[in-house]
């Protein structure tokens, strides 16, 4: 089945999406009304540098990042058998589910979240997250290969080493110190030895403060050193790690 990736919606807030347009906008009709008006220079300088700002972060957000469409895998090194079951810890409306599907067609996957307040404040308020997490796993073609699992990732429904690998992008680094290492335990609880985890987290990079500032900082303020400990802590091997723009990756391994 093949469905283009503008049939796909993972319900991102606009000012995620398109903030930066809306400032873009409005900061434009002031740059030509002071031009109109002939302003003083420092007005128009600073006027044609939000505007200028503005439309570049909308550029990149939009067909840089591309966030509502299909992601790629920041490492062909995850599930390079390309078979297994993986489970996703806090799947959202399912882009990290479609990205591990897309790049591994014989996996299978548990899409897991608790589909709680913190969907709604990320994603808003709507039909059901279930529904909307399966409306994008059938658009996507994948939904014949996942299920649907309504739980919290700090206490998983799953018997000791019932998953291949498992994938978690923007969802671990939400949670607090506790949290956390509740999650990272259960990973390591519920995944083979010799399985892998592929944890996917905001970054606080150049990228991150050129287009947010601070919004976004809630990964960011941990850096990779205090996530290599916890994840040790928790008895992975980090086995790879590295960026994209706003995002940091490690490829763990439990021993």
């Amino acid at each position: 089945m093949s469905v283009s990736a503008s049939t796909l919606d993972f319900g991102y807030p606009w000012w995620l999406s398109y903030g930066h347009l809306a400032i873009f906008g409005a900061a434009a009709v002031f740059l030509l009304l002071g031009y109109a008006r002939k302003w003083s220079k420092w007005p128009m300088v600073f006027v044609g540098a939000v505007t200028l700002w503005s439309g570049c972060g909308f550029l990149l957000i939009r067909f840089g990042g591309d966030i509502n469409g299909r992601p790629a895998l920041p490492t062909q090194s995850f599930l390079r058998s390309g078979t297994g079951r993986v489970l996703d810890l806090g799947a959202g409306t399912g882009r990290s589910s479609i990205m591990v599907l897309g790049a591994r067609p014989q996996a299978t996957l548990v899409a897991l979240d608790l589909f709680g307040e913190s969907f709604d404040r990320h994603f808003g308020r709507g039909e059901s997250p279930q529904q909307r997490l399966l409306r994008n796993l059938k658009a996507a073609g994948v939904d014949q290969r996942a299920t649907i699992e309504t739980s919290d990732m700090r206490k998983l429904p799953f018997e000791a080493a019932s998953f291949d690998a498992i994938v978690s992008a923007y969802a671990v680094d939400h949670l607090g110190r506790d949290g956390i290492k509740q999650a990272l335990d259960e990973a390591a609880r519920v995944v083979k030895p010799g399985g892998e985890f592929l944890l996917i987290l905001v970054s606080n990079d150049k990228w991150a403060k050129f287009l947010f500032g601070p919004i976004l900082s809630h990964g960011g303020t941990r850096g990779p050193e205090w996530w290599r400990a916890r994840v040790r802590d928790a008895g992975f091997q980090v086995v790879e790690e590295g960026t994209e723009p706003v995002t940091r990756y490690f490829l763990l391994r439990r021993p």
